[in-house]
């Protein structure tokens, strides 16, 4: 009986998240009939993950600088988060159905809950790691300067690739969208040590999945800038020695 509640929590009653008019709209481009809306946020969400790739616009002190990481997030900010809303607003669209919204709250912080629980206390032992640990240790400034770079860098992302990318693939292909949404999410993780990148995919589909399950960003969003603030710390933390 507990389980079926579980997977009635879990899986019941899924979520509908029908097209409107502005989500039907297809153009032809030399004969492939695409959606429109759909078509504009894969490219956008592409061209502004190659540009913040590829071009430091503010300065950088070395990858994993504290300085480099507070510069990134200042970017990030306004490319993943400022341009696509910006876009939305000419769109005359409302940014909560990109999951700029509170949504199933209920459902969304008891696993958000239920998710930090099981896996923070993990991430501190991953955190040992000597792979993880010298990457990240070194991007250790105060808990608090490292919390502020992650909420900017992390919650825009998380608006570009599973708020505005994410729920205009929803209701134009269906939940495949947050299987889609995925590579997008690894192509930013490149470079990083294999065990991260690597976890990409389970990890991308589990916020995917939550943003899908709740029709929100928020909740995923939190839960990975606590990820990201608890592996800094705990990594800067076990190069001290413990």
């Amino acid at each position: 009986m507990r389980r079926a509640r579980i997977l009635a929590f879990l899986a019941g009653d899924p979520p509908e998240h029908p097209p409107e008019a502005i989500d039907r709209r297809t153009f032809s481009l030399v004969g492939l009939r695409l959606p429109a809306l759909a078509t504009t946020a894969i490219l956008l969400a592409s061209l502004l993950l190659l540009l913040q790739h590829n071009h430091d616009i503010l300065p950088r002190f070395g990858p994993v600088d504290p300085r480099s990481l507070r510069n990134q997030a200042i970017e990030r900010f306004v490319l993943f988060g400022l341009v696509p809303l910006a876009l939305l607003l000419a769109l005359r669209e409302d940014p909560r159905r990109y999951g700029l919204r509170i949504g199933d709250a209920r459902r969304g912080l008891i696993l958000l809950g239920v998710l930090s629980v099981v896996s923070l206390p993990a991430i501190v032992l991953v955190a040992r790691v000597p792979e993880i640990r010298d990457w990240y240790a070194p991007s250790m400034s105060t808990t608090g300067g490292v919390a502020i770079s992650n909420v900017l860098d992390l919650v825009s992302t998380e608006f570009l690739i599973r708020g505005f990318l994410l729920f205009a693939l929803l209701r134009a292909v269906g939940p495949v969208g947050v299987v889609i949404a995925v590579v997008p999410f690894a192509f930013t993780h490149i470079g990083k040590p294999d065990i991260e990148l690597l976890s990409t995919l389970g990890g991308g589909l589990v916020f995917g999945w939550l943003n899908w399950r709740t029709g929100s960003i928020w909740y995923s969003a939190v839960y990975h800038v606590l990820i990201q603030t608890t592996v800094i710390v705990a990594a800067a933390g076990w190069a001290a020695g413990g």
